[in-house]
């Protein structure tokens, strides 16, 4: 199916509100060539991404906020290299926002669950309605949603990788919380997890003991909101 889809950044400072909306047609080849052809002429000259306004407008950001990093940084820092200097955070992840009394972590659902509704199909409101959510404070524990997450993208993680695991122990590391990866990002193939400081040791004694049973020379990975997130970890 054809769509339109905008991507959107929006800068906040104090009470300021800078926004930038950046375009772009995107179709399939079902689309007839009179339709496509007259959609495209109409929207090319002003509806392409510039690089060197997207690069200027992210240059002043502090951190960047996204609502799935683990996705939104990868595909960024393809594309511009300043998103590769700035820290990043997740309103998704980085957030227990099961704790909070939210039954998902979908931002359309945890906008209904606070109390608010908005048009989800523009990337420019799911960013306004991501900034509005993240401005309340969180219904159980009463702090500041930006508060948490701020505190939780600063806290250093450990990226543990069990190299060599045994195949029949994968679903023991998966039911724990382990992910696989594949290796397309260059690392060995291995299931992983990220655990806080103080987790590390606990984790390490688990593989241990449990998936390897032998002593194993493991090499954690230290991991901050510069890397987190990205492939580079």
């Amino acid at each position: 199916m054809d769509s339109l889809w905008d991507s959107t950044a929006l800068i906040v400072s104090g009470a300021a509100l800078g926004i930038a909306v950046f375009t772009v047609w995107r179709s399939d080849r079902n689309t007839s060539a009179a339709t496509l052809v007259s959609l495209y002429e109409a929207l090319r000259a002003a509806c392409q991404i510039d690089p060197a306004a997207v690069a200027s407008f992210a240059a002043s950001s502090a951190f960047v906020a996204a609502h799935n990093a683990g996705f939104d940084r990868r595909f960024l820092e393809r594309y511009s290299d300043v998103f590769k200097t700035k820290p990043w955070a997740c309103s998704m992840s980085q957030i227990d926002w099961a704790a909070e009394g939210h039954e998902g972590v979908k931002l359309a659902y945890l906008a209904t669950g606070t109390g608010f509704f908005y048009d989800k199909h523009r990337a420019v409101n799911d960013c306004a309605a991501a900034i509005e959510l993240l401005s309340l404070p969180l219904p159980k524990s009463g702090v500041p949603a930006l508060s948490v997450l701020l505190d939780a993208a600063r806290r250093p993680t450990w990226r543990i990788r069990a190299e060599g695991a045994p195949f029949d122990l994968k679903d023991v590391l998966k039911a724990r919380g382990y992910r696989w990866d594949d290796g397309s990002g260059g690392a060995p193939r291995a299931w992983y997890i990220d655990v806080s400081d103080a987790d590390r040791d606990s984790e390490l004694s688990f593989l241990q003991r449990k998936i390897y049973q032998r002593d194993v020379d493991l090499h954690p990975t230290k991991v901050d909101a510069y890397d987190r997130f990205s492939e580079r970890c």
